[in-house]
């Protein structure tokens, strides 16, 4: 009880390095192992002597806890969890809309105030570290993981990805409202092939340095305390084992000191799937030598490391490396002083308190995005009115709140899903806000989907569930009868469409981004009664829409809204609230499409194919108001600008409508002549403003310059003189924005 470790007036490096020299190899080894807790706990603490714990009920940690104080050296635990969008497996926890929903705010006060607020929550719970934010870029929305993401844009993942850090890690880990962020998946995990998930990534380090790389530098200087690895492999190098990114670039170039956790049995696929090694003492060496510290859920890493060290494969001074970062890590958390166990007292006060339950609505209002309106929205609200909810997504409460959430199937202590009186689905909104004396009429109208098992087993060989097979159910003429005699009459109908879960999520990808099941043919029958068709669809990323969309009075996405969803969707319906979302991600006409982003570059004959457009169907940045907006008088502060400087860029944005707007102004550079090919035109800067109705404002968006640029077909990222424009306006099709010019000495 004197040991200098136990001294909290020591330094850090004191107190860690007189720990390491007390531990065997073993109990070393183990510090560097995160495991699952679905098979029990006892063997985890008593044989592996493991340093964190993921996936854990508050029973499982409970007793997690109890072992550890009965081991010899008594180190602390490090609780991890998926706290993607809020506390996603502790019942009764706030849950806001999925990370591609939060992305459609493009607000990044908003975000940090989310990732603050579920910071709360998940330390009085125990918890000391998410697994949030994803920094992939979803370009493929075929991928099963577009929901994860915060779109395909990698300022705005940056900008967003920087919020969210700060606000889990608050104001530092000694903190006890603070919680260990991870950037993740490092690197170019999202670009699959065909969209199938964690698929070879076929990718140059010259693309990795243009678009995947960015938003982990920032993390990276933003102090973000870990980064976790992808599972794919990159020009034949998995990820787990590439030392050029994790250490040239991670480690050497950007000064990384956090620590680097594989994702789940990154380790065991090296033996199986990837096959470079022929056994775990290799495997384990290769992936320690490359850098790694924390291996998540595999087991057979215990003998390995050791085996590695006993054949000479891997020094130990290697595993001291890793377990400095990882003790480290729970000195600074003072996990040792006080292992910040669950606090019951404490759950009531924070846990969806009334401050975050506000706030969730307030990003669920902002999430929305509106994508078509021929007038009929807002309806009236100042009358009763007849009112048609249909459709599969209309009363889903668990599909309101998406994947990483309760009954989403990750957390096998909480399959029934959170408080179904926390939820609000489209049709709770629409009843509880209707006009008074309003009749809301409620048809189901499709199925989407049944599931059986998957032929080759219920596991992936790395221990993971496979999901089930999806299969389309063929449309039902009972349950669209039903739905057209509600929709006969009504003042409109609110038909929300969508995916399900079982079409999401990792192993989840999609052949198709149809609306699959009977949704189409639900549709088809709606828009014929001539009765003003809403379409919300309520789904975790765009989808291809049916032609019977483009004769539905107004199109609105809701990327899984969270539990204010189904009241947030009702504010904007009844005009109640401003529509102000933005697509964080292209909206496709075709699957053929696939890959659909913005910053593509330019190709010769690259306008369209023989047989459709390559225009999406809505471009990233899009999104209605309820009122119009113009824009004029584009100008920059100083038309020649040197590296140190910043482009200032002033727009007037004027309301010409008769509703308040919160307009997004998005501000995009295009380099006119580059030594490489690139984009035409990249977002480097946004701004929000309110503008009441018949007023002009001034908007301002300051870009630095050293943000202007460019890698090089050598790889290496530089700002290029010469002559730039500045493009400005509130998407990014090109018929949108202003141009001014501007030169870089």
């Amino acid at each position: 009880m004197t040991a200098p470790y136990l001294d909290p007036t020591l330094p850090t490096p004191e107190r860690v390095a007189d720990l390491l020299g007390r531990m065997t190899l073993p109990e070393k080894v183990g510090q560097m192992i995160q495991m699952h807790t679905y098979d029990g706990v006892p063997h985890l603490i008593e044989e592996l002597h493991v340093g964190s714990i993921l996936h854990a009920s508050p029973e499982r940690l409970a007793l997690a806890h109890s072992l550890v104080e009965e081991t010899r050296l008594r180190i602390p635990l490090l609780i991890g969890e998926d706290c993607i969008h809020g506390h996603s497996f502790f019942r009764g926890a706030e849950i806001y809309p999925t990370q591609l929903g939060m992305a459609a705010t493009f607000d990044p006060d908003l975000l940090e105030r989310v990732a603050r607020a579920t910071a709360v929550e998940v330390a009085a719970t125990g918890i000391h570290w998410t697994f949030s934010p994803v920094l992939c870029i979803a370009r493929d929305l075929r991928w099963g993981r577009v929901s994860e993401t915060f779109g395909e844009d990698p300022y705005l993942l940056g900008e967003l990805g920087a919020a969210m850090v700060r606000g889990y890690q608050g104001d530092g880990l000694s903190d006890r409202t603070a919680i260990l962020a991870t950037a993740k998946h490092f690197a170019g995990y999202s670009e699959t092939q065909g969209g199938r998930d964690a698929s070879e990534a076929d990718i140059s380090r010259r693309k990795l340095r243009s678009w995947y790389l960015p938003p982990f530098e920032r993390m990276a200087r933003a102090g973000c305390g870990t980064f976790m690895l992808g599972y794919q492999s990159t020009d034949g190098v998995p990820i787990t084992i590439n030392e050029w990114l994790l250490k040239d670039v991670l480690r050497d170039e950007w000064g990384y000191d956090g620590t680097l956790i594989t994702d789940w049995d990154n380790v065991g696929n090296l033996v199986r799937e990837q096959r470079l090694f022929p056994d775990y003492a290799h495997a384990a060496a290769a992936a320690v030598n490359a850098g790694n510290d924390m291996i998540m859920t595999t087991p057979a890493f215990f003998q390995g490391a050791q085996d590695a060290v006993a054949q000479g494969l891997l020094q130990e001074s290697r595993i001291d490396e890793a377990v400095s970062r990882i003790l480290t890590l729970k000195f600074d958390l003072g996990l040792f002083e006080d292992p910040r166990l669950p606090d019951p007292e404490r759950q009531r006060e924070v846990v969806a308190q009334p401050a975050h339950r506000a706030l969730n609505l307030d990003v669920a209002r902002r999430s929305l995005v509106l994508l078509e309106n021929d007038g009929t929205l807002p309806l009236p609200a100042d009358r009763p009115l007849r009112l048609a909810v249909v459709g599969p997504n209309a009363d889903d409460a668990d599909w309101t709140l998406g994947d990483w959430a309760g009954a989403s199937g990750q957390a096998d202590w909480l399959m029934e899903g959170h408080p179904r009186e926390m939820i609000s689905t489209v049709l709770d909104g629409v009843r509880a806000l209707a006009p008074a004396g309003s009749e809301v009429t409620y048809a189901k109208g499709a199925e989407i989907i049944t599931t059986g098992p998957d032929p080759k087993g219920a596991f992936f060989p790395d221990g993971q569930p496979r999901p089930h097979i999806a299969f389309p159910v063929e449309p039902d003429e009972a349950m669209i009868a039903e739905a057209v005699a509600a929709a006969q009459g009504a003042d409109a109908v609110v038909a929300v469409l969508g995916d399900r879960i079982e079409l999401v999520g990792e192993g989840k990808s999609t052949a198709t981004l149809d609306l699959l099941g009977g949704q189409v043919a639900l549709l088809d029958a709606l828009v014929e009664t001539g009765t003003p068709v809403v379409l919300v669809v309520l789904a975790s990323k765009p989808h291809v829409l049916p032609p019977s969309a483009d004769r539905a009075a107004a199109v609105i996405w809701a990327a899984n809204p969270g539990m204010a969803g189904g009241t947030a969707l009702a504010e904007l319906l009844l005009g109640r609230i401003e529509p102000s979302g933005r697509l964080p991600i292209s909206w496709p006409r075709h699957v053929g499409q696939q890959p659909t982003f913005y910053n593509q570059i330019d190709a010769q004959h690259g306008y369209r194919y023989a047989d459709l457009t390559q225009e999406p169907r809505w471009v990233f940045g899009d999104g209605l108001s309820y009122s119009s907006v113009a824009y004029s008088d584009l100008r920059v502060a100083a038309p020649a600008v040197g590296l140190e400087d910043a482009v200032e860029a002033t727009v007037t944005v004027t309301n010409t409508g008769d509703r308040p707007v919160l307009e997004t102004v998005q501000a995009y550079v295009r380099d006119v002549i580059t030594s490489a090919t690139w984009a035409d035109r990249e977002l480097k800067g946004v701004t929000q403003v309110q503008v009441a109705p018949g007023e002009s404002v001034e908007a301002t968006v300051r870009i630095p310059v050293a943000d202007c640029s460019i890698v090089t077909a050598r790889g290496e990222r530089v700002v290029e003189p010469g002559a730039f424009q500045v493009l400005v306006g509130p998407s990014s099709r090109l018929s949108d924005l202003l141009s001014a010019d501007f030169s870089v000495a």
